[in-house]
């Protein structure tokens, strides 16, 4: 049976299961009846961290123009321009072993692609989750829904995975922001042109 966080939890993810190395990060919603006339897209990223929690550099940001990290340690599966259909809209698998020593800190992050001029905003979506499973035995370790605490925000951190005293867990975040990928592109310290 998976652990079902709320927001704020935190739980570990290798110390209960020693020997873990291939996991799954998957990230799903739905799109609520209201028609803004165009399509929902949400793009799954994930910002690999230092101990100041800011990424070392440019290619320690994952996303839809740069899916795989130098390390191969973060692989983006690509993206999906409708979220529609059950289970994971958009997944990252990730080899625990192959982390950068001064990576401390996974952040996973969904945002809605050209938000303002679809005048679309997370209050329009329903049942989105982060889910982590286990790519050895295909067990769901670790599942998340964020619920429906969002309105007007284009940006969510949805959680994070961090290294603690040589053992990574799992912060279930759930926060929103304003101003879409650029903004979270600046709060992990990554310069948008």
């Amino acid at each position: 049976m998976p652990i079902n966080l709320s927001k704020g939890q935190k739980v570990d993810l290798t110390k209960g299961n020693p020997g873990l190395k291939n996991i799954m990060v998957g990230l799903g919603w739905d799109v609520n009846s209201f028609d803004s006339g165009a399509d929902f897209d949400l793009d799954v990223s994930a910002f690999l961290c230092g101990s100041n929690g800011k990424c070392p550099n440019d290619k320690d940001f994952i996303f839809y123009g740069n899916l795989v990290h130098p390390s191969e340690a973060v692989k983006h599966m690509g993206d999906n321009l409708t979220g529609e259909g059950e289970g994971d809209d958009e997944q990252i698998q990730i080899d625990l072993v192959k982390i950068p020593e001064n990576i401390e800190k996974i952040a996973f992050t969904v945002t809605i692609y050209e938000a303002e001029q679809r005048r679309q905003n997370f209050g329009q979506v329903s049942n989105s989750f982060i889910r982590i499973v286990d790519e050895t035995t295909n067990m769901e370790l670790i599942r998340y829904d964020l619920g429906e605490d969002f309105s007007i925000e284009t940006a969510i951190v949805a959680g994070e995975l961090y290294k603690y005293n040589g053992e990574w867990k799992f912060n279930a975040v759930g926060s929103g922001f304003q101003g879409g990928l650029a903004a979270l592109c600046g709060h992990y310290g990554i310069e948008v042109a």
